[in-house]
C-alpha cells in the first residue's frame, strides 16, 4: 500500500512539474505569438500580450521555484539515472522561460533602423505621391516617414525641431 501511495505521489509531482512548465512557457510564448510582424493584431491581442509580458517575470520566477522544489523532491526518490536526466531536461525550458521573460522580444522582432538616412522631400524619389507617410511637425520643422519603408522596423529615431523623437505606428 505504501508503494502504491508513493507511486501516486510521484505521478502527481511529475504532472505538477509538467503543468508548471507549460504555464511558464505559455506566458512567455503567447505574447510573441500574438504580436507578429506582418500580421494584423486586434486590440485584444495587443492588450493580452502586454498584460502577459508584464506578469511574466514574476510568474516565471514563481514557476521556476515551484519546479525546482518538485525536481528536488522527485530527485531524492528517483533511483534511475534516466529519470534524473528527465528532471534536468524539464528544468532547462523553465530556466529559459524565466530568462526570456526578462527580455524585450518586441525589440527583437521590430529592430529599429540602424542607419536611417534622411533626404529633403524634393530628393525623395523613392516615395510616390500616393504613399502613406507618418508626418511629424515640431517647432516649425517637419519630417515625413514613409510607412512602406517603416513596415518592418516600426521605429525610426530622429531629431525634429531640435527634439529627439521615435516615430512609430
Amino acid at each position: 500500500m505504501v508503494n502504491a501511495d508513493r507511486k501516486s505521489s510521484f505521478r502527481n509531482a511529475w504532472f505538477a512539474l509538467l503543468l508548471v512548465a507549460l504555464i511558464a512557457l505559455a506566458i512567455v510564448i503567447a505574447p510573441a505569438w500574438l504580436i507578429q510582424p506582418f500580421r494584423p493584431q486586434t486590440a485584444r491581442d495587443v492588450e493580452l500580450s502586454y498584460t502577459l509580458r508584464r506578469w511574466s517575470p514574476l510568474t516565471t520566477l514563481a514557476a521556476a521555484a515551484i519546479a525546482l522544489m518538485l525536481v528536488l523532491w522527485i530527485w531524492r526518490g528517483s533511483r534511475r539515472w534516466w529519470k534524473k536526466a528527465a528532471l534536468v531536461i524539464f528544468l532547462l525550458p523553465m530556466f529559459a522561460a524565466t530568462w526570456f521573460a526578462r527580455q524585450n522580444h518586441f525589440e527583437w522582432m521590430f529592430n529599429p533602423l540602424s542607419n536611417a538616412g534622411y533626404v529633403k522631400t524634393s530628393e525623395a524619389g523613392f516615395v510616390a505621391d500616393t504613399d502613406i507617410v507618418l508626418a511629424v511637425d515640431n517647432d516649425g520643422e517637419a519630417a515625413a516617414y514613409p510607412v512602406r519603408q517603416m513596415a518592418y522596423h516600426h521605429l525610426v529615431q530622429d531629431v525634429v525641431g531640435g527634439k529627439p523623437i521615435v516615430a512609430t505606428y
